[in-house]
This record gives C-alpha cells, sequence and structure tokens, in this order.
C-alpha cells in the first residue's frame, strides 16, 4: 500500500489513455504532453476508454 505524504502531487488526465502503452510510454506521454517529469514522485493517474479501469504512474525520486 502506498501511503503518499502530503508532499506528493496528483495529477489526472481528463481524457482516456492507450492502455496498450506500458509504463515507459505513460511516463513518455507524461513528459511530451504535460512538459512535467514523471520521475519527480508525483502521481499521474491515467483512465481507460472504457471508464473502468486507471492506470496510476508513480515513481520515486
Amino acid at each position: 500500500m502506498i501511503a503518499p505524504s502530503s508532499s506528493y502531487r496528483i495529477y489526472l488526465a481528463t481524457h482516456h489513455a492507450d492502455f496498450r502503452k506500458g509504463m515507459d510510454g505513460l511516463a513518455n506521454y507524461v513528459m511530451t504532453n504535460f512538459e512535467l517529469d514523471p520521475f519527480s514522485g508525483t502521481f499521474f493517474v491515467f483512465r481507460s476508454k472504457g471508464r473502468d479501469k486507471i492506470k496510476v504512474l508513480m515513481r520515486e525520486a
């Protein structure tokens, strides 16, 4: 279980993500589209097209 402290940031994607992408693909998506560092300890939450699944990308700095 991940118990984030108050210093973590969480970003929720408003559009669906291509769930065929792995974690590396989602990290690249974050870098190119949001111009954010996916390795900064921030949580990035993506939803599937069917709105029934999520993927959370998080990596400690």
